[in-house]
């Protein structure tokens, strides 16, 4: 029996077709650059046009960001994009915004409360716990060390 599935998986690996490695890691550095690239700019204009500084321009980007996201989304266009870049696509915040507006456009049929306001965050609550959690944690280190520092 074993001897049949080491053959098996011989000639799975044989039957297997080789995936373009260096290929795909370039189109997702390239397409995830460009999307940096993009927050860049529109961090540039918010510092501009709108008198942000360094230090509080972060937020209005990434929200700009998340917005572009879901409605690329919900034309249908970001999924193009995530198709071609593959992890380019999902590792800056714009992957979060597209995993919280392909949930909603999901169960759009199921109602608005149940549906929508019920799947919306089942993929991106993780992150948002994740991430609120870990913020907790390193202000309460930070915290710590500027009471123990004195400062």
């Amino acid at each position: 029996m074993k001897d049949h599935q080491a053959n098996y998986k011989d000639y799975e690996k044989t039957q297997e077709p080789k995936r373009p490695l260096l290929k795909n890691c370039l189109k997702a550095f390239l397409i995830g650059g460009l999307i940096c690239v993009i927050g860049q700019v529109i961090s540039t204009i918010y510092m501009y046009f709108f008198d942000f500084t360094e230090q509080t321009v972060g937020n209005p980007t990434v929200a700009t960001l998340i917005f572009i996201t879901m409605l690329l989304t919900g034309f249908g266009v970001y999924d193009r994009i995530a198709q071609f870049a593959g992890a380019g696509t999902a590792v800056p915040v714009t992957g979060f915004g597209n995993a919280v507006i392909s949930a909603a456009i999901e169960h759009r049929t199921e109602g608005f409360v149940q549906g929508v306001g019920g799947n919306m965050f089942k993929l991106a609550g993780s992150v948002i716990l994740f991430g609120v959690f870990s913020a907790f944690i390193v202000a309460f280190i930070k915290t710590i060390f500027s009471y123990w520092s004195g400062a």
